[in-house]
């Protein structure tokens, strides 16, 4: 599909890391293997804020036979940044964000980066960088954070800035929560989420005095569905309720969940935080198609019944947005991923939806997507 606007508005070159939270702590050079997956929000003067998540990575992470990781302490003091070194013979290294433990009987990984977060201002249709505000970085505080802050996902619910993020550690893989009053200044709030899931977002409202939202727990094992199921087996989109944002339960329904039909939605999750049209709450989400390491990411729609979201009452089978490679033609010396996007914003502007996106776990892409593409009234 082709769309009025579709750029990178953000690529790594434009991050400067003499500003960045590790400058001049790790003795070592590092580069930015990506600035991507933005949360995205209008603030009160009418411009957008992208939250990008800034993975800075040691330029050369094996030296003397042993790779190493780079990790946030605060054991012997003020917050610092150290390196770890694993022997390389016990690694595996096949994906290029992470490596695997050889050891024990469970999945044990280390990563090659360390995630902040950088919020950067944009004019109201998304389409100029107006400011890329370093002083107000979010990084991590908190041993629970050790490996990064991924992946924000910002909504605004009854006046208030609420983002979600992923903070990585061996203690936890948790969801957690940050407040702001004006989209620029945050404030850490709590965990709230004490398992692996990468997918958490807020609904843009309440629903009978109750914040919703989307989670995806993560596992290793999966229950089969009953032979000639319409349903397959795997990670989806789970749904949660709580009275105050922070304390959350399950919801007894399921959300929105993986067809038994083709490989392109083999694997889903859930892309921007839902947002209310006439129609019901409008929701993009990402599915994987299986190929080799990573696989295909694509984004697609749905739409929920606004008083009873786990009902799905319109979607398409077509991808909204693909990856596209000639917007990362220009930066194809640094890719290291193909075929990925990851919808992980979104705000209305006249007719069109203005989308965020990571584009090959690399890049900040904006995409105007039309309001009738998806079945709702200009």
């Amino acid at each position: 599909m082709n769309y009025l606007v579709d750029t990178l508005i953000l690529v790594p070159d434009d991050i400067d890391l003499t500003r960045s939270p590790l400058a001049g702590q790790l003795a070592e050079e590092t580069y930015v293997l990506g600035a991507f997956n933005p949360g995205l929000t209008r603030l009160p003067n009418g411009n957008l804020l992208m939250m990008v998540r800034v993975a800075e990575a040691l330029r050369t992470p094996i030296r003397d036979n042993e790779i190493r990781s780079i990790r946030w302490t605060d054991e012997d003091g003020p917050g610092r940044f150290v390196l770890d070194a694993w022997p390389v013979e016990r690694t595996d290294t096949a994906d290029p964000r992470k490596f695997t433990l050889r050891s024990g009987g469970w999945k044990i990984m280390a990563l090659t980066s360390l995630s902040w977060l950088l919020p950067v201002e944009l004019t109201p249709d998304g389409t100029q960088r107006i400011a890329i505000h370093y002083d107000k970085a979010i990084v991590p505080a908190y041993s629970f954070q050790c490996y990064g802050i991924e992946d924000p996902r910002i909504s605004r619910v009854d006046g208030r800035y609420l983002m979600t993020t992923c903070s990585v550690s061996p203690e936890r893989h948790s969801t957690t929560l940050y407040t702001s009053d004006n989209g620029i200044d945050w404030d850490f709030a709590d965990i709230i989420l004490d398992h692996q899931n990468k997918d958490m977002l807020l609904f843009e409202g309440l629903i009978d005095g109750q914040y919703w939202a989307q989670t995806r727990p993560l596992g290793d094992l999966y229950f089969a569905y009953p032979p000639g199921s319409e349903w397959r087996a795997g990670p989806s989109i789970n749904l949660a309720t709580s009275p105050d944002g922070l304390h959350w339960k399950p919801h007894r329904r399921p959300g929105i969940r993986t067809r038994n039909e083709g490989v392109a939605t083999a694997r889903i999750g859930a892309g921007t935080p839902p947002i209310l049209t006439e129609r019901g709450w409008l929701t993009l989400w990402h599915a994987v198609e299986p190929q080799e390491i990573v696989g295909i990411y694509r984004t697609y729609w749905s739409i929920l019944d606004r008083e009873d979201p786990s009902q799905v009452i319109a979607t398409d089978e077509v991808a909204i947005l693909e990856p596209n490679i000639d917007l990362t033609r220009p930066i194809e010396h640094q890719m290291y991923l193909r075929d990925v996007v990851f919808s992980t914003g979104i705000a209305e502007h006249k007719e069109q939806y203005i989308v965020a996106s990571g584009e090959a776990d690399l890049a900040c892409r904006i995409t105007h997507i039309p309001k009738s593409a998806i079945g709702l009234p200009r």
